[in-house]
């Protein structure tokens, strides 16, 4: 019962009351659905889970808290929760890991946002490589990673402040650059704002833009770019 109304199945076969699970998605999109895991209870958290992970080979939640992950694992032994990212992962299939994306962060303070990325890039089947703390403010640092950001076939570039990094990167390279700002920065940063604004008025040609602190939606967006090309490779062999 809720609010004094009967709750009814959502008819899926899940058994569940209060969601209704998208189990084609990967058929659609090339990966399962991901629980995003504010607002739900640690109950709700294990059920939804448990349910995903019996049709989909990974299962993927973000922004978990531990005591979530603890109710997930109760029914899924094998889950792992990475903790910088806060994602909860379950992967009864591990899908092989293709083509190369590179996750690339400011500042050591943009860490869980770049990490939620690489985490999530893995678990949907790509290979990554993260350049850690090479911000513009000392600009030999992303110079000196010129030949692996144009081996790349993807860039996800984390940064907060004035959210530079991204637009400096799309001018060394030919790659497609999905520039995810964080909420990292001083005052007048508002939160991120500032770097968004940066990033979607970027000079350089090739900047796309997700919201601030999106690690998750900056991955999405790189692992369709990855796979893409990693399928036309595999095709022109």
């Amino acid at each position: 019962m809720r609010d004094g109304h009967a709750d009814v199945p959502n008819g899926g076969g899940d058994g569940l009351t209060f969601a209704t699970l998208d189990h084609e998605r990967a058929g659609r999109t090339g990966f399962p659905e991901v629980i995003f895991s504010p607002g739900k209870s640690d109950e709700q958290m294990a059920s939804i889970a448990a349910a995903l992970a019996e049709n989909a080979a990974v299962m993927m939640a973000t922004r978990a808290t531990a005591a979530q992950f603890a109710a997930v694992q109760s029914r899924l032994p094998k889950a792992v929760y990475h903790e910088q990212a806060r994602i909860i992962a379950y992967e009864r299939s591990p899908l092989a890991r293709v083509g190369f994306v590179a996750v690339v962060s400011a500042g050591t303070s943009d860490g869980a946002v770049a990490a939620e990325a690489a985490t999530a890039l893995e678990l949907m089947g790509n290979a990554v490589t993260r350049l850690n703390d090479v911000g513009v403010a000392g600009l030999h640092r992303v110079l000196a990673h010129r030949e692996l950001l144009q081996s790349a076939n993807a860039i996800v570039a984390v940064a907060g402040m004035d959210g530079a990094l991204p637009g400096v990167i799309a001018g060394l390279t030919s790659k497609p650059v999905i520039a995810a700002p964080t909420s990292v920065g001083y005052g007048a940063s508002f939160q991120g704002v500032a770097a968004l604004l940066t990033m979607l008025n970027a000079c350089s040609g090739g900047v796309s833009v997700v919201n601030i602190d999106n690690g998750f939606g900056a991955a999405c967006a790189a692992s369709r770019i990855n796979h893409a090309v990693a399928a036309a490779a595999e095709r022109a062999t």
